[in-house]
């Protein structure tokens, strides 16, 4: 194994892993254990940076710097959030969440799985189908292997019956199209990172079972799209719940309104956004009894998001 201490102020590494964006990341101990590639990897919190172990020893650590993104100085992103009521009570709450930079073709099949599940849910299937179809990598005799996260070719290689199996359901035809496209070159996704956000938004959105919300989940976190903004049941709550007073704001005015409010980094802010409503709100499972969301006030006119 190798060990090393990434420096990395200001960093929220439980909210980081636990906040919906990766699903593979399992706490035992004071540690977070996950494949990441062909690595098995560990990583805990310490007062100098992430302490981070790995399996097979490596000897640069760039994949990992890039995957954590620890070398991002996260208060040029905050300062360029709106300073609404909202969105500081969402820094103050989550401060130190980051967005990962993941592999694509993870990210992809991970949020094609995600479709209308909770993220337990979402953890359960990936979990599945990186036993049945992923490789083991044990870090020392006797320990229980972790899995990697099966190839497009792994998965295309299967049957539609064989991923059933793992307890996807309907998606098991949408995750086999996507890892067909990837293997017969129909989508190119080591070219999306420099495409247009619109253009790259509409290559994904041509896979079975991808829409504006899954492709802008695999542009923010696997590509770091800065303002692709998906846009989920929980967001849509907190949109209309923080900034609209609980009225239902149609999908496109709703869109103008965060390509307009939330600035360069709105995909940043949407993750804040996210974590806050899910884990903070009081409609959200796990909030104590009496917790209070602030709102902006006045509400903001629809109109100015024409």
């Amino acid at each position: 194994m190798t060990e090393i201490v990434l420096p990395a102020a200001d960093y929220d590494l439980a909210a980081t892993l636990s906040s919906g964006q990766a699903f593979r990341w399992n706490l035992r101990g004071d540690g977070w254990e996950s494949a990441i590639g062909n690595q098995w990897v560990r990583l805990q919190p310490g007062i100098d940076g992430i302490h981070a172990t790995t399996w097979p020893e490596v000897r640069e650590w760039d994949w990992l710097r890039h995957y954590l993104q620890s070398d991002l100085k996260l208060e040029t992103v905050l300062e360029t959030f709106p300073k609404d009521p909202p969105m500081q009570a969402s820094v103050q709450a989550c401060r130190g969440l980051r967005l990962l930079r993941q592999d694509p073709w993870e990210c992809l099949a991970s949020f094609i799985l995600s479709s209308t599940k909770q993220i337990v849910q979402i953890r359960q299937i990936c979990e599945t189908l990186c036993l049945r179809f992923g490789h083991p990598i044990s870090q020392s005799d006797g320990a229980v292997p972790i899995h990697t996260f099966p190839s497009a070719p792994a998965i295309a290689a299967r049957s539609e019956a064989e991923l059933r199996d793992c307890k996807m359901g309907f998606r098991a035809p949408s995750l086999l199209h996507a890892a067909r496209a990837v293997c017969d070159g129909s989508l190119q996704l080591a070219e999306l990172g420099g495409l247009p956000l619109a253009q790259a938004r509409s290559e994904l959105c041509r896979l079975r079972g991808v829409g504006p919300k899954i492709a802008d989940c695999v542009l923010l976190f696997a590509y770091g799209f800065p303002q692709a903004f998906p846009v989920d049941v929980w967001i849509q709550k907190a949109i209309q719940k923080l900034y609209f007073k609980g009225r239902r704001v149609r999908p496109d005015r709703m869109d103008r309104f965060v390509r307009s409010h939330f600035g360069p980094h709105s995909g940043y802010a949407q993750q804040y956004l996210f974590h806050y409503m899910r884990t903070l709100h009081p409609d959200s499972r796990g909030t104590k009894s009496g917790a209070t969301v602030p709102t902006s006030d006045p509400a903001p006119r629809l109109s100015h998001a024409n």
